[in-house]
């Protein structure tokens, strides 16, 4: 059994290897305990993405400098007769707050939104250098061709048009702010609720550097349905309070080209992955007014209730 991982230094330490099924990466994960009483994480990819995780694990560990509790970048490397590249992280104890958040009081959520907040506040903070090899490309051409494909798809949303037309009318907004370090899939599903009730970060290999405000559609796409007071104090924790106007009308244009996208992402998960980002979308309709407003209603109803 994982022969794969026999040539791994380490592994003959393990006395627990554990899979990990949960999420929509293409890694292989294992949860890993040592005769020393250490956790750990073990990811697993093929070969030809080794650039790409060498990338990731240095952006983890530039991560790392920051002071709330994460995964450590400890070890990558290649095993299985160099078939594939493993990465090795630190296990962060707890519960992935999708899965508890609905258990705490509306004041607990929105206080557990705002320490979201101003971690991504900080995560966006760290210094680009050129040694970050960015490499800038067209957003806006990006999400033309994806909307393309999604019009010529067998999987449209009915009323499709209205975020069709917003995003190909307001394109020019994106790409408005800084560049920064992004986590590039915050959401509650890779958060940890840890035994003190504090905030973890997991499941960094969407990582990378991009818009600030792009980070964000997350909020709708993900943890809305699972906390509102969440999703606002995660807004408020960012930006110490409401964000301005621009904010709201750059995220506006990504939330409409996200929830389209979406589905299309979805297709090579199969039809329930399908039907979820379809109900996910069609939600995003609805709290969006079908983009007559580029301030969502969950923010506008609630938003005064925790300042």
């Amino acid at each position: 059994m994982y022969k794969e991982l026999y040539d791994i230094p380490g592994f003959k330490n393990w006395r627990v290897i554990k899979k990990v099924n949960e999420g929509w990466s293409s890694d292989l994960k294992f949860y890993i305990e040592d005769y020393e009483g250490n956790k750990l994480l073990l990811r697993v990819n093929d070969i030809s993405n080794y650039d790409n995780k060498i990338k990731e694990f240095k952006f983890i560990k530039k991560c790392n400098v920051l002071k709330f509790s994460m995964s450590q970048a400890l070890e990558i490397g290649i095993c299985n007769n160099n078939s594939n590249v493993y990465m090795i992280l630190t296990w962060v104890e707890g519960f992935p707050l999708n899965n508890v958040i609905g258990n705490l009081n509306k004041n607990e959520q929105y206080k557990l939104g705002l320490q979201a907040g101003k971690i991504l506040n900080e995560i966006h903070s760290l210094e680009l250098n050129l040694s970050d090899n960015l490499i800038y490309y067209s957003k806006k051409n990006k999400i033309l061709d994806d909307l393309f494909t999604y019009e010529n798809s067998i999987n449209r949303v009915k009323g499709d048009k209205f975020a069709i037309n917003f995003v190909k009318n307001n394109i020019k907004k994106i790409n408005s702010s800084d560049t920064v370090c992004r986590h590039g899939d915050y959401h509650v599903g890779n958060l940890i609720l840890t035994p003190l009730n504090t905030i973890g970060v997991i499941d960094f290999n969407r990582c990378g550097y991009g818009d600030r405000y792009e980070e964000f559609q997350r909020v709708q796409s993900f943890n809305v349905e699972a906390s509102i007071p969440f999703s606002i104090g995660q807004i408020h924790g960012y930006f110490d309070g409401n964000p301005l106007l621009d904010f709201w009308n750059v995220l506006a244009v990504y939330v409409a080209y996200n929830s389209l996208g979406s589905i299309i992402w979805a297709e090579k998960f199969g039809q329930n992955d399908i039907d979820e980002m379809k109900k996910r979308c069609l939600n995003t309709f609805n709290d969006y007014s079908n983009f007559k407003e580029i301030v969502p209603k969950w923010y506008q109803l609630n938003s005064e209730k925790y300042l």
